[in-house]
């Protein structure tokens, strides 16, 4: 199939914005529970949680967007927000809408240079940073931002500083601006990761990011719609599928919590217990990794194995005719009571779904997850989609795939197998850019995504690859790199995969080693746990360890295909040495410069 098509259940009015959710939340449902936040507390930990309930965040927001009106926030000025995942994110991100101004999102993990990029190209009349750390960094490129008006820090009482410096505005000046909003004005300015070169500006609206979630909400019940729908937000709100799901949970009247240190996940986790989750693959597969691993340390990684083995089994017969047979489901309700209901308590125990995206998530993941009771919802989108195009649901779902067009999309797969969408959450362009613009969006309003994919007869889309991606080896064969890494990162010794190769006689690979999981493999191999990666990397038995690896990924495809020699590299990617992106997606170009040495001594035998 060449093309799937989906009408769309909601079509989006010209004088929809963004803020009308938070104001028909307040009027129709005043005392519903909004968000949970955290507050000084005198307990034993020092931290308690609060209810704000929809007429109090209409109420915040408003007071908050009194405060940005008196600094001189006009309609149309862009403001920029650099911060952890927490509740004042969300609450500024509102009351900047609702001032009639553009927000800009800054990972707060951003270099000096990357916030002093966006700050500038997006002209940032103001920001709201989150520490010391963060105005330290704008201060030290302040000089390179003449636009630049004001700088509030949430730490030091952002919130109360502009509350109180707006008491003397009008507060029908709000109401003014925020039903001045049409649908087709900017609401956001998103910059990209990065992964191939400097971030661009995606200028989303309110149409494009209204349309998208107002068509996902109906068809997504199980996540939005239950009663007692709650999720705990922990991926940076900058990206913007985390955003998508901050929208979403107003656009439900759905209760959501903020946990802005994902080292407390766990444990925040079990205390909010969410009835569903939003992750990117690499959390899944720690998730797994760290399961399998305690159960080996624990002399049980025979019964993990074998309750993984059904766990597989059982959810690919939910797909077959007739569903899992007699004795699958007894073997499966045993491995319930004593491995599945552990792994679903570690989510908080409610939790029943999940929504990954970002990247691939893989068959064997979405199999193993599906089959302990949690069923991971995979979709397909980008920035630039605003970010979500495609997703599997409750009532149509096919693992290994990123599901359907969503209610209201498009998409088309051209004749070189790119991956091609249309609709209303398609975005205008990139802000000042437009030779890049004009690279991805046609002329009647067709995206190019740059990735490559293919349709079934039901309509469900699976991707193939990265157009940019494709390796082409000197004998003229195209090799997908991310099926071999998603098979190699299956191992739960091994963190991350590089395919390499691009006009070289074979394929090879850079592979890093999990640094949670590393010192449990040397403890079980009789090596000192402080052995590095960087030591260990010409071990005999950790070389053949991976290998292991290589050689299960290889049968995924053709000998031509497969990985001939791999190098082990002394440290793991990171965010901060600029390998990963904060959504953690590889930076390919910067890992081939990085280990160029390496690669080129992979090819020199």
């Amino acid at each position: 199939m060449r093309e799937f098509s989906v009408p769309p259940i909601v079509t989006v009015g010209d004088s929809a914005n963004l803020t009308q959710p938070v104001w028909d939340n307040a009027e129709a449902a005043p005392e519903a529970v909004q968000f949970v936040r955290p507050v000084p507390s005198a307990g034993e930990a020092g931290r308690g949680r609060a209810e704000v309930t929809c007429r109090q965040f209409r109420d915040e927001v408003v007071a908050v967007a009194r405060g940005l009106v008196a600094a001189g926030v006009s309609p149309g000025d862009r403001v920029a927000l650099m911060s952890r995942t927490r509740y004042e994110w969300t609450l500024f991100d509102y009351a900047i809408w609702a001032a009639g101004a553009v927000t800009v999102p800054i990972y707060e993990t951003s270099s000096a240079e990357q916030a002093a990029w966006i700050l500038a190209d997006s002209g940032a009349v103001a920001v709201v940073v989150e520490s010391t750390a963060h105005a330290t960094l704008v201060a030290g490129v302040r000089d390179r931002l003449p636009e630049l008006a004001h700088v509030w820090q949430i730490e030091l009482d952002a919130v109360d500083e502009l509350v109180a410096a707006g008491a003397e505005v009008d507060p029908m000046e709000i109401d003014r601006r925020r039903t001045a909003i049409r649908a087709d004005d900017v609401a956001t300015i998103i910059y990209t990761s990065g992964t191939t070169g400097r971030p661009k500006g995606c200028v989303l609206t309110h149409r494009n990011m209204y349309a998208d979630i107002a068509n996902a909400v109906p068809v997504l019940p199980n996540l939005f719609l239950r009663p007692g729908a709650s999720t705990l937000l922990f991926l940076p709100l900058a990206h913007a599928f985390a955003r998508l799901i901050q929208i979403g949970m107003v656009q439900a009247r759905a209760t959501m919590a903020h946990c802005a240190d994902t080292r407390d996940l766990i444990g925040e986790l079990q205390k909010f217990r969410p009835t569903f989750v939003l992750s990117v693959p690499r959390v899944f597969e720690k998730v797994y990794n760290g399961a399998r691993q305690k159960a080996e340390a624990d002399g049980k990684g025979k019964i993990f194995d074998r309750a993984e083995q059904v766990a597989v089994a059982y959810s690919e017969a939910l797909e077959k005719p007739g569903g899992p047979g007699l004795g699958l489901r007894a073997q499966h309700a045993v491995f319930d009571r004593l491995v599945y209901r552990k792994l679903r308590a570690a989510l908080g125990g409610r939790c029943r779904d999940a929504i990954s995206g970002g990247a691939p998530l893989g068959a064997r993941l979405g199999h193993f997850f599906r089959g302990i009771g949690v069923t991971i919802c995979e979709g397909y989108g980008l920035t630039e989609t605003s970010p979500a195009a495609a997703a599997n649901l409750a009532d149509a779902t096919k693992i290994g795939t990123v599901g359907r067009p969503l209610p209201g999309v498009t998409i088309r797969i051209a004749d070189d197998g790119e991956i091609l969408i249309s609709g209303d959450l398609i975005f205008q362009g990139y802000w000042r850019n437009e030779a890049a613009t004009a690279e991805v969006l046609s002329a009647d309003g067709w995206f190019r995504t740059g990735d490559l994919g293919q349709l079934d007869t039901d309509g469900f889309l699976s991707i193939t690859g990265r157009k940019k991606e494709i390796i082409v080896t000197a004998a003229g064969k195209n090799v997908a790199p991310a099926v071999l890494e998603d098979q190699v990162r299956a191992h739960p010794l091994i963190s991350q995969c590089v395919v390499v190769g691009d006009r070289q006689p074979f394929i090879a690979a850079l592979v890093t080693l999990d640094e949670e999981a590393l010192p449990k493999w040397l403890a079980a191999h009789g090596r000192p746990e402080t052995t590095t990666a960087e030591e260990l990397r010409d071990d005999d038995a950790l070389r053949a360890e991976v290998q292991g690896a290589i050689d299960q990924a290889n049968q995924s495809v053709s000998k031509a295909e497969g990985i001939k020699v791999f190098r082990i590299l002394p440290h793991d990617f990171t965010e901060a040495t600029g390998e990963l992106t904060p959504s953690l997606k590889v930076k390919r170009q910067v890992v081939h410069k990085t280990y160029a040495a390496e690669i080129a001594d992979i090819y020199r035998r």
